[in-house]
């Protein structure tokens, strides 16, 4: 047996549920689509729902190495970081629907009821990648003396990112999703906007 079989048959299941979803996804697929025997998947899974959840947790430690390596890193200023982070994501959103969406968001959106275990995965994933904004935004609060809950800022653009990929599912328009990562861009602008200074205003200014 191979010694990379559960990895080949949890980077199938990310194709296979990027593009038709957990429900319509079959063992016989994943194993078609790992070249791998059905015995040899249950070698390494008693069931779709393992697979499910350790392939969740397997698309986090895929994808944190390529965002901690994006170039939104590199500005000094904190907040250019943050907005940078957007900016990749609406950029991102482009070509074929199931090339950017979220495996972990696409699972828990089915299984949510239906599996914990999937769900607990999920939200790991989803609390991660959240996490890795927190410090940049702590810095860009910092910086500009503004008072907000980062952590919640960034569960916030958390929550944005994967209801663009709902919206861009829904229509069929990824465009519709890049959209909302702009209004997110903007609205995080303004969070971080210097207050206007009222006491060089004019009566009737």
């Amino acid at each position: 047996m191979k010694p990379d079989t559960r990895s080949a048959l949890m980077e199938a299941a990310f194709g296979l549920v990027r593009r038709q979803g957990l429900a319509a996804t079959s063992v016989d697929q994943i194993c078609a689509a790992a070249c791998v025997s059905k015995g040899a998947f249950f070698h390494h899974f008693k069931s779709k729902d393992e697979l499910a959840a350790a392939t969740a947790y397997h698309w986090s430690a895929v994808t944190e190495p390529f965002f901690e390596a994006a170039p939104y890193h590199t500005p000094d200023d904190p907040l250019e970081r943050v907005l940078g982070y957007i900016d990749l994501r609406r950029e991102m959103m482009a070509g074929e629907i199931a090339e950017f969406t979220c495996v972990a968001g696409t699972m828990v959106q089915e299984a949510w009821a239906t599996s914990p275990a999937v769900r607990c995965a999920a939200w790991d994933s989803m609390s991660r990648h959240a996490d890795a904004l927190v410090a940049d935004i702590e810095a860009a609060k910092a910086a500009r003396g503004v008072e907000l809950d980062a952590r919640g800022l960034a569960l916030h653009m958390v929550a944005v990112v994967q209801g663009a990929f709902i919206l861009a599912k829904a229509s069929g328009d990824p465009g519709i999703g890049a959209e909302s990562a702009a209004h997110l861009r903007r609205y995080v602008e303004q969070l971080f906007a210097p207050a206007p200074d009222l006491r060089s205003a004019k009566p009737g200014d």
